[in-house]
């Protein structure tokens, strides 16, 4: 299929932005942004290594993004599978970005910048939940934030429960591992384990 080949056949085809598609972008956190930080339990990291992109769930507590001043953020490395795929790309290239949402709300905020892995320790305390402090911190430097309008979210119907899927007409992780290992990981035992599991390992 034909392919839009240069910047100026985009600009073309959808015209010039309006201006509260450029005005709302700010280069630090302001008043407003900082509150939306405040009440995201939610943010997609974005970075890029090598190999190429990758994008990472991270959710927490409200507030778990702390706010350092204004042009800089911090977030927490919880525990998970040990992949560490995003931090391994931030180690070898620092642009990262962050997605944030907030149940409910029909706006996103959009944080690009750059970013930098600590395990300082009194950093990593000033994280504790439950007694429990995360293996390391990203470090970032907002360059620009902006919130995006709730177009994408209302279309999808995100936040509407009558959408939701049942998760019984879905594959489990237990199935999709077993049926990529011939049954060597996964199956049943590793779905029924990993409620407790989650619980156990959460923060």
């Amino acid at each position: 299929m034909p392919a839009i080949g240069s910047v100026a056949e985009l600009e073309a085809l959808y015209g010039v932005p309006n201006d509260a598609s450029t005005e709302k972008v700010a280069h630090r956190i302001t008043s407003a942004y900082r509150t939306l930080i405040e009440r995201s339990p939610f943010a997609a990291l974005a970075t890029v290594g090598p190999e190429g992109l990758d994008c990472s769930p991270r959710g927490d507590l409200p507030g778990f993004i702390h706010i350092h001043d204004d042009t800089t953020l911090m977030l927490p490395d919880r525990r998970g599978n040990n992949r560490i795929d995003s931090l391994r790309n931030i180690v070898r290239d620092p642009r990262v970005a962050l997605m944030l949402l907030i149940p409910g709300s029909l706006n996103a905020l959009r944080i690009n910048g750059r970013a930098l892995i600590s395990a300082d320790a009194a950093l990593l305390e000033s994280f504790k939940v439950d007694g429990k402090a995360p293996r390391s911190v990203v470090v970032m430097t907002v360059e620009e934030i902006y919130f995006q309008c709730g177009r994408a979210l209302i279309r999808s119907e995100l936040w509407n429960p009558d959408k939701h899927i049942d998760p019984a007409t879905l594959p489990t992780p237990g199935q999709i591992l077993a049926s990529m290992t011939e049954g060597r990981v996964g199956g049943d035992a590793y779905d029924r384990a990993w409620p407790q599991r989650a619980a156990e390992t959460m923060w």
